[in-house]
């Protein structure tokens, strides 16, 4: 899938087919982002933590959900992961949120300056 490059402020309004695959792209990449952080998590609860798969992929989901653990961790190693792992979840939010947000407020904000200019 080719993503058409960002139109200028001079240019007019993408089309929208192009614009829904921006977000489809947007989507994608946030939808992979947040399979790699799970599969963190999981890998780390497991190994790490010592839980077993199906309870590590729920805590993991629990952190990366903004939720908080399920299971209490016995180890330091493993409370020291999960809390590398909890502001690791964090900062990830961020960025799939930012991914998500991007396409829909740059046409948000390419609308105004074209409504701007009509209005002249």
């Amino acid at each position: 899938m080719r993503i058409h490059r960002l139109e200028q402020k001079h240019e007019q309004l993408a089309p929208m087919p192009i614009f829904l695959k921006r977000v489809a792209a947007s989507l994608g990449i946030a939808a992979a982002l947040s399979a790699f952080a799970l599969f963190l998590g999981i890998a780390g609860y497991h190994w790490i933590g010592g839980l077993d798969w199906i309870d590590a992929l729920l805590d993991a989901s629990m952190i990366l959900g903004g939720m908080g653990p399920v299971h209490a961790l016995t180890n330091d190693c493993a409370k020291v992961f999960a809390s590398f792992y909890a502001l690791f979840s964090g900062l990830v939010f961020i960025g799939i949120m930012a991914l998500i947000l991007s396409p829909l407020v740059h046409r948000m904000l390419h609308r105004f300056h074209a409504d701007e200019k009509d209005l002249k």
